[in-house]
């Protein structure tokens, strides 16, 4: 029997019809329908939606069969069964694009099982792939690193990919029965429950003589040449303590500053001048910072790296994106409300070496390390 008859026996039952009744309504006898019964425990089985209506029908899967085995153009069975050709087209990938692999009750009988609910989360099936994710994870790639790498890792192998969603899903979602809540923690934000970003705020500008973004070249903004990079702090426990944090606009690469007795501008500025000098002088192009009081002696850290600086407008902290996504990945490592005096300048470099090993969606999945490593080679 295809699935419209099973379709037809399970809503005469939804009506209150007996079962000699439903089987008649379905073109069969008492008997079947009681195995259907017996074989579904009573309980008519689950569906996500319908196969009637927009989906192909039984009969419509018999001509396309019919039509591809003597030649006929997927446009032209299309155009005949009043539907789109993408609709055929999609029908014969799923089911066998060579004429003599098509059959109507195999692909009829596929669609049925794809449609029925619920389904099991490709996590909790594919014990390998859950355990690369469970991982990487641990390691705190985040879940849309996590898809975008795997595939890169698993390029042949379409069963070890998955996408951002489902991992969130089996993260959030305990029903579905893949990943343990406690990995929950290793997401950036660590919360339980997934809840919309916060909006960061800026500063009341108190820098002298500053230079706007507006300034800054042209090539700094479409991240073509390397060199320029974003700034900003982080700030610890009750404003007493901070991090000062520096991306590479082009690779993403991450410097971290240490700043042990507080950041003051006599503080910042040579701290930052001599962080910066550590780079080569072709990846000193330009600094973009916040209009925040502790960059007040901007210019003697220009003078000092030989690095243009500029700053940003207020309240528009899009304008260093990347360095404000930066600071939203550190967060995992030094969480708001903490004292951030504690950790010394090794602790903030294994911090940034393991943010530079991360992969990056925007350049593909690969990491800043192996993206800056021939430029420092260089």
């Amino acid at each position: 029997m295809v699935a419209e008859v099973h379709q037809r026996f399970w809503e005469a039952m939804a009506r209150g019809d007996f079962i000699t009744d439903a089987a008649v309504a379905a073109g069969t006898y008492r008997v079947q329908g009681r195995r259907w019964l017996i074989a579904a425990g009573g309980v008519r089985p689950r569906r996500g939606r319908d196969l009637d209506g927009r989906c192909l029908t039984f009969a419509e899967r018999e001509e396309i069969a019919l039509a591809r085995a003597a030649g006929e153009s997927m446009r032209s069975i299309a155009y005949r069964l009043g539907r789109s050709p993408s609709t055929i087209s999609r029908e014969l990938a799923r089911n066998g694009e060579a004429p003599e692999q098509y059959r109507a009750t195999s692909a009829h009988a596929a669609a049925w099982e794809r449609a029925s609910r619920p389904k099991r989360c490709k996590l909790a099936t594919n014990v390998a792939l859950r355990h690369k994710v469970e991982q990487d994870l641990e390691k705190k790639f985040s879940p849309e690193q996590i898809a975008g790498r795997v595939k890169q890792d698993f390029p042949d192998d379409p069963e070890m990919w998955v996408s951002a969603e489902t991992i969130y899903q089996s993260l959030y979602v305990q029903s579905r029965g893949a990943l343990r809540r406690e990995l929950t923690k290793c997401l950036r934000t660590g919360r339980a429950l997934r809840e919309p970003g916060r909006k960061a705020g800026q500063r009341k500008n108190r820098i002298p003589d500053m230079v706007n973004i507006c300034e800054r070249p042209a090539e700094a903004a479409d991240r073509a040449v390397p060199g320029h990079w974003e700034g900003d702090l982080i700030i610890g426990k009750n404003n007493a303590t901070a991090i000062g944090t520096l991306v590479e606009r082009t690779t993403g690469y991450v410097l971290l500053l240490h700043l042990p007795e507080g950041y003051k501008p006599e503080q910042v500025a040579p701290a930052l001048a001599a962080k910066i000098q550590t780079v080569p002088a072709l990846l000193r192009r330009s600094l973009t910072w916040d209009q925040g009081a502790e960059m007040r002696d901007w210019k003697q850290v220009a003078v000092a790296a030989d690095i243009e600086i500029f700053f940003c407008d207020p309240y528009k902290p899009w304008q260093r994106g990347t360095n404000e996504n930066t600071n939203g990945l550190l967060r995992q490592y030094f969480p708001k409300g903490t004292d951030l005096s504690v950790h010394s300048q090794a602790d903030l470099d294994w911090v940034a070496a393991e943010l530079n090993d991360r992969p990056r969606k925007r350049h593909g999945y690969a990491k800043p390390d192996e993206l800056i490593g021939p430029l420092l080679q260089a």
